[in-house]
């Protein structure tokens, strides 16, 4: 994800990092290329004459802009309801450490390192630590890609052998937490009535992976996406038959921007459609795992890696 102070001025029109015209590039191209030689050729295929005009475009022209401007709306909306619900597993693991560690009894602090600590073994540590694994496993799944490596750190040796035959790698972890809870009811480290509290943590937990799994496996109706698309590509390529007439040599120019603004709003609802990518404008996973990192090994007393910000990490 880009995450600048904003430019302005002939900088913020120069920026290339961040713009959707790397997708769009080769399309404005041909674009440009056509409205060239339709005015070269003043509106002439051949020796027939495309009488369009511009009535058709001023039609369909309003039309198309505010569907598109619906969709992006609708795309938009997906990205910060997904955003809200990082924020949402990143307060519930700070809340579920707090919860190990002032709910839950022990023979000492709760920590990973240093003397009389018990390391994994310490029911506080792990389920504090698998907090920051279930978000790790919860980024790869969304992603369909692999978390092993990255909760290497966090789960002891049977643990992830046992996780890599789950295909729901949060879900796991879930079970692995309430496991730990039941067996801190059952050894009288916790009181019954606080544990309803920490079950609560894990329970919005999972709410919050089962929401992010909504938006991902529901996508925009493709049938909307395909329709909008073409419109806005063939309304482009058409669209210096209709200004030659009136504008003649300034056509190119004037088709160069109409079919930016439209290619690129179709372009950007496409991007933050899936806001769980690793495109340049989704949303900055890595950086917000690392965050919850940072916090969670802290709280245990381990050694922590420094922060990535969103726009110095490099997407994997």
């Amino acid at each position: 994800m880009i995450v600048r102070n904003r430019p302005s001025g002939l900088k913020m029109f120069l920026l290339w990092r961040g713009s959707i015209l790397w997708r769009i590039g080769p399309a404005l191209l041909v674009n440009l290329i056509v409205a060239i030689l339709v005015t070269l050729a003043h509106g002439h295929l051949g020796q027939f004459k495309i009488p369009i005009g511009t009535v058709p475009f001023t039609l369909i022209g309003l039309p198309l802009a505010i569907f598109l401007g619906f969709r992006n709306s609708a795309a938009y909306d997906r990205f910060w309801e997904a955003r809200k619900l990082w924020g949402e597993v990143v307060l519930r693991a700070r809340n579920l450490a707090r919860q190990c560690q002032s709910l839950i009894d022990g023979d000492g602090p709760a920590r990973l390192e240093g003397p009389g600590s018990g390391g994994l073994d310490d029911l506080r540590v792990r389920m504090t630590l698998r907090a920051a694994a279930f978000a790790h496993a919860l980024r790869h799944q969304l992603r369909g890609s692999d978390p092993m490596a990255d909760v290497r750190s966090f789960l002891r040796e049977p643990e992830r052998l046992a996780m890599r035959a789950f295909s729901n790698r949060p879900h796991f972890l879930m079970l692995r937490m309430g496991d730990d809870l039941q067996a801190a009811l059952r050894d009288r480290r916790i009181d019954p009535a606080l544990a309803v509290a920490v079950d609560g943590t894990l329970s919005a937990l999972s709410a919050a992976a089962a929401s992010c799994e909504r938006i991902r496996g529901t996508p925009i109706p493709f049938s909307y996406t395909l329709l909008l698309h073409r419109t806005a590509y063939l309304y482009c390529y058409l669209l210096p038959f209709g200004l030659v007439d009136s504008i003649g040599f300034m056509t190119p120019f004037v088709t160069l921007i109409i079919a930016y603004t439209f290619f690129g709003l179709d372009a950007l609802g496409d991007e933050i459609e899936e806001p769980f990518g690793t495109e340049p404008n989704d949303l900055p996973l890595e950086a917000i795992c690392r965050t919850l990192d940072i916090d969670l090994l802290e709280t245990v007393g381990a050694a922590a890696p420094p922060p990535l910000h969103p726009v110095d990490y490099r997407l994997q």
